[in-house]
């Protein structure tokens, strides 16, 4: 299979500008005669919908939950990248470009971050111009603070609810959509698989999570815009819905896969507590800005946070500002993580488990003052108290890193379309932009980025080449999709075993943390294999669903995720054990530097791996997408 990425040709600042002159256009008139399906109505979802719907296309959006309100965008909290430069302190949309391809370990497309960086600054107007209330200067300026992997002041936030500020106003516009008939709304209801008809995605099947009635629906093209697959690890970050079944059930229908491997993990996240708890929370990392991360220089047992404020100054390591004097504390989500870990394995980790770390606001209180530090991260020290029971004004935070968002997903091309013409994917749910690691606060830009200022112009390409012909639900492709889908549901809930889905679901979620998470081995990613595949017997033979089909049933609903999940772990595995590298958050033990930094092997790995569905029980098929650097040099990361 030939992988072409479509990246244009041409000086890198030219390459967008000059592309979208080059592709073909659909007039207005035309618009209303196609039919596009978005799937998800998160950040990427909602501004796609928004924005095609503003355009005269009609559009049928998709999104499990009750309300496009309760994506998972909302819980997004610290902020949104742009090269406005308006601290005037050395940013350009040149330097985002650079500083993301660095934090990703130069494993993304430069044409695609460029572009990325170049339509940033025009996200912050449209935003604005919705009525995103974004932080203000005293003067009335848009206020920046700085992210990790940056040394400029470059993201735009609204308190610690940036993502739930810059979805309402996605959604308003969305809504706006749905009033004028542009945009027809389907909640509860879910996609379970994508129908390709002569080699094209022409419509995908759905289930109704309330009544449980499978239906078919045509387009003309599908954008999957369904948020990424953290989730596989059982504990992380995401919301409990967020899952992989979309996309993986469109790479079973011919879409590569990217980059399956490449997990990111957020180091400031409440550390696990027990074997109740079903997702972790997140703190901000913008927290990192006033926040200085610390554990004692020698290991003291079961230390709390109450006890901390005692111990003096000179018997701390701040070890973050100790091996990365340049970045300090505000160093990539990888490396602070990977240090993170390096110290609890020391036996230095505080708390009940000695796995976290302090993240410690008593400088900056000092300093700046309560009211000040209140203003910036009052809601996310109040929900770290409410969670844990400590206040962070008078002790320390505790963190520790966790699995917060996946940098792989289905493989695109400069247009955003998979390797199934017709089908695309936008936001998380690709791989284009982050490379091994995604920057703080860019999450958000991305998603916007491929909703508001990509998708409309490149979709318009495909359509032109069509024919507005409406397709029926009735052809034979549709109605085996149906059955397929019918019978996998009822293969389910006629096992009737002695596990629960979440039982297996945790299962698995240890084996992927154990083996495929921050630190990995060849041994151990062999053993996770074997583990996977024991697992993936054990839950079609020995998972007990109960309820029926047609009814609301949300453990029917978790089977078929965790169904997925199951597989896409043994396709993660697989990645990464073909990736002998350490890459961004991949940390391979057998490539290390000799002071224990992250060794890439650029002469073996630059490339985007995109692995082909070759059937049931087979291996995957791996084809190379080789990177072209020709603007960045690529040098071993530092940020000492």
């Amino acid at each position: 299979m030939n992988l072409d990425s479509k990246i244009p040709a041409g000086p890198l600042n030219e390459k967008w500008s000059k592309h979208k002159f080059n592709l073909k256009l659909v007039n207005p008139a035309n618009k209303r005669k196609y039919d596009v399906i978005v799937v998800g109505t998160g950040l990427a979802g909602a501004s796609a919908a928004a924005s095609l719907g503003e355009l005269g296309y009609n559009v049928k959006a998709f999104c499990f939950q009750d309300s496009p309100r309760r994506a998972h965008s909302i819980a997004a909290q610290g902020g949104i990248n742009a090269a406005k430069n308006y601290q005037n302190d050395g940013d350009s949309i040149y330097r985002l470009f650079y500083d993301t391809i660095k934090g990703g370990d130069y494993r993304a497309r430069e044409g695609n971050v460029h572009r990325l960086a170049e339509v940033s600054v025009n996200i912050i107007d449209q935003c604005v111009a919705q009525g995103v209330p974004f932080a203000r200067e005293y003067g009335g300026l848009l206020s920046n603070r700085s992210f990790g992997g940056a040394q400029v002041s470059r993201t735009f936030y609204a308190r610690g609810q940036t993502g739930q500020q810059l979805l309402l106003g996605a959604y308003s516009a969305l809504n706006r959509q749905i009033s004028n008939g542009k945009v027809k709304m389907y909640n509860r209801t879910e996609m379970l698989d994508v129908v390709v008809v002569d080699g094209k995605a022409r419509g995908i099947i759905t289930r109704d999570l309330v009544t449980g009635k499978i239906e078919a629906h045509a387009a003309h093209a599908v954008l999957l815009c369904t948020g990424g697959y953290g989730n596989v690890f059982y504990l992380s970050t995401n919301a409990k819905g967020s899952n992989v079944t979309a996309a993986w059930r469109a790479h079973k229908k011919g879409a590569l896969f990217g980059n399956p491997c490449f997990t990111q993990i957020h180091p400031t996240c409440i550390p696990v507590s027990g074997d109740h708890q079903s997702k972790l929370t997140l703190m901000s990392e913008s927290l990192r800005n006033d926040g200085r991360v610390w554990v004692p220089k020698t290991a003291i047992k079961g230390l709390k946070a109450a006890d901390a404020v005692r111990i003096p100054e000179t018997d701390r390591d701040y070890f973050l500002e100790r091996r990365y004097p340049s970045f300090g504390n505000l160093v990539p989500r990888d490396v602070a993580s990977r240090n993170a870990k390096y110290v609890c394995d020391e036996g230095r980790g505080v708390g009940t488990t000695g796995l976290a770390v302090f993240l410690d606001f008593s400088d900056a209180i000092k300093r700046d003052g309560r009211h000040v530090i209140e203003a910036k991260y009052g809601n996310l020290f109040d929900m770290y108290r409410q969670i844990t029971g400590d206040n962070p004004y008078e002790v320390p935070m505790m963190i520790y890193p966790a699995v917060h968002y996946t940098m792989g997903g289905l493989w695109v091309d400069y247009n955003l379309m998979t390797t199934v013409p017709g089908l695309y994917a936008l936001g998380e749910a690709n791989f284009s932009d982050h490379g091994a690691n995604r920057l703080g606060a860019s999450a958000l830009m991305q998603g916007l980025a491929d909703g508001y200022f990509i998708i409309p112009y490149t979709i318009g390409d495909y359509l032109a080449g069509m024919s507005w012909e409406k397709m029926s639900t009735d052809r034979a492709e549709f109605k085996e999709a149906i059955t397929n889908v019918q019978q996998r549901v009822g293969k389910m809930l006629q096992i009737k075993g002695a596990k629960t889905v979440d039982q297996l679901h945790r299962e698995l979620g240890l084996t992927m943390w154990e083996y495929c998470g921050m630190s990995r081995s060849e041994s151990g990613l062999l053993t996770a294999k074997k583990k996977i595949q024991e697992l993936k017997t054990e839950f079609w033979s020995n998972v007990n669903i109960l309820g029926s089909a047609n009814e609301l049933n949300q453990e029917l609903e978790k089977a078929g995720r965790v169904a997925d999940f199951i597989e896409l772990g043994e396709l993660m595995v697989d990645d990464a054990l073909n990736r002998s590298e350490s890459c961004g958050g991949h940390f391979r033990e057998e490539s290390q530097t000799p002071d224990g930094e992250a060794l890439r092997k650029d002469d073996q790995y630059a490339y985007v791996a995109a692995w082909e569905y070759k059937g049931e029980n087979q291996p995957e098929e791996l084809h190379k997408e080789n990177l072209v650097f020709e603007n960045v040099k690529l040098t071993q990361r530092s940020y000492k």
